[in-house]
């Protein structure tokens, strides 16, 4: 975990574009900086910091020198351009209509530094002048003129010389969910809470329910799409606690991982994939660059894929990494991490790396290891403002096991030690203030320990415990009601 974490984080430390301390879109093009892919990356250099990869001061440092080249650099509106020429400020146009603000890439960026003025609290010059420069960029960005086109929607670009012409309304579901977060919650330019309605929720691919491989996909396209969108909208947002009364988002991002690991594995024999090698998302390929997903797959893994989902299938992208690390090794491992993406049917290996797919795996590989970065994002009232506009909030679980898919072959769920705390953990609902109890028995029902029998705070909980692996059954009861979960404890 350590060794493919921190690696993957020097993307964003040693490779970091010198002049403007962003980050580069990929490896072939280090003038060219992406303003997305440097949000995803300021998360990674606080994560940095708090594993003792860098230090305090180098990471505030690097973090002044990069907000002050934003507040100078070429910006629309208060939203920046897609790209950045790392050494002026100046736009680089992203396709021929592309040549102004971006506001998509723009809620990536804003979104990492809100997390880092969080982190950054101390109460000396430095980190008074960065949270200070960071809360005015956020601030000056004018999500309300992104929606100022009269038709009441809020719209991914605006520029200078073709206006509206890119004729894009952000509707989901896709990646873009922490764009009405942010355009919500802003203090100074905020949207109304129509347009997210109007614009988000009006689409032909928002609402779906359908089952695909024996999981319900609440919303989204047909077998979920890429695999980035369970990512970048919830690097600093904990699905855990989104629900809008309709959704469940941790629900959602978790059918849509489960579905496309299960997708890869019964294409085996097709592309050579496995429970160990799965994971498919936006990423280069043979052919150059895709959306990859169950309904369009051409054998293209993507490393980001299953390690950025590490807080929805642990045990899945656990072997996932060990199988990209110890069986593929030097073609997919380099001074930055995995590389892009590879094919096996193909014998083709990417030799780049990019920023949008490398910042997702160090943040979300840390959300599971310590909730940093959601813990982070938690305290920052404005996304708070952001989601409650939205209606999603808290859930009030019932009591239960909360947080699990079952697979719908076996009913099981597999569970492994957690890398860092070296026991198993449980995850756990109470509602009410009744005394719960929580047995692992053997598929015999036979009892091998009660791991709890107390009043818990109404909430969500963590139990940890050890125990030999194999398979058991988990009884949570309260009172008359009992939750009962299969597992196999890997």
């Amino acid at each position: 975990m350590e060794t493919v974490q921190k690696a993957t984080f020097k993307y964003f430390w040693d490779f970091a574009h010198p002049v403007s301390g962003m980050t580069p879109e990929r490896t072939a093009t280090p003038t060219i900086v992406t303003s997305g892919g440097t949000g995803f990356g300021v998360m990674c250099l606080v994560v940095g910091v708090q594993r003792g990869w860098i230090t305090r001061e180098q990471a505030v440092s690097h973090l002044t020198k990069m907000t002050k080249f934003l507040s100078a650099a070429d910006r629309f509106h208060g939203a920046w351009s897609h790209w950045l020429d790392g050494r002026t400020g100046k736009v680089v146009p992203f396709g021929e209509k592309d040549n102004g603000g971006d506001l998509v890439e723009t809620a990536y960026l804003v979104n990492g530094l809100l997390v880092a003025r969080a982190y950054f609290d101390q109460q000396n010059p430095q980190e008074t002048q960065l949270r200070d420069q960071i809360t005015k960029l956020w601030e000056t960005v004018e999500w309300d003129w992104y929606a100022s086109h009269g038709d009441g929607h809020l719209y991914w670009h605006w520029s200078p010389n073709y206006e509206w012409a890119m004729n894009m309304p952000i509707r989901g579901y896709n990646e873009c969910l922490i764009t009405y977060v942010l355009a919500l919650g802003s203090p100074t330019h905020a949207i109304k809470p129509e347009v997210y309605q109007n614009t988000w929720k009006k689409s032909d691919f928002y609402t779906n329910g359908n089952q695909y491989l024996g999981y319900t996909l609440p919303l989204g396209f047909p077998y979920g799409g890429p695999l980035f969108f369970a990512h970048y909208s919830y690097l600093s947002l904990d699905p855990r606690k989104m629900d809008d009364g309709k959704t469940n988002y941790w629900k959602l991002n978790l059918a849509q991982t489960l579905i496309n690991y299960t997708h890869c594995v019964s294409q085996g024999e097709k592309f050579g994939y496995s429970t160990d090698n799965w994971g498919l998302t936006a990423s280069d390929d043979y052919n150059f660059y895709d959306a990859h997903s169950p309904t369009n797959d051409n054998g293209t893994i993507s490393p980001t894929a299953a390690l950025s989902s590490f807080p929805y299938t642990p045990y899945a992208s656990y072997q996932a990494m060990r199988y990209f690390y110890l069986k593929k090794g030097n073609p997919l491992f380099g001074p930055y991490g995995f590389y892009d993406a590879f094919s096996q049917v193909k014998n083709w290996y990417s030799n780049q790396y990019l920023a949008i797919d490398q910042g997702p795996i160090v943040v979300m590989m840390e959300n599971y290891r310590s909730g940093l970065i959601w813990k982070l994002g938690a305290g920052i009232a404005e996304l708070t403002t952001g989601l409650k506009k939205m209606g999603i909030t808290t859930p009030s679980y019932p009591t239960g096991f909360y947080m699990y898919l079952p697979d719908p072959k076996t009913n099981e769920v597999d569970l492994m030690r957690h890398t860092d705390r070296a026991t198993y953990i449980l995850d756990i609902a109470v509602k009410g203030k009744e005394s719960v109890k929580l047995e692992l028995t053997d598929r015999n029902g036979k009892v091998e320990t009660v791991l709890l029998n107390k009043a818990l705070t109404e909430g969500i909980h963590e139990i940890p415990f050890v125990a030999k692996g194999g398979k058991y059954q988990a009884i949570l009861s309260q009172g008359t009601k009992q939750e009962k979960v299969l597992l196999n404890l890997r």
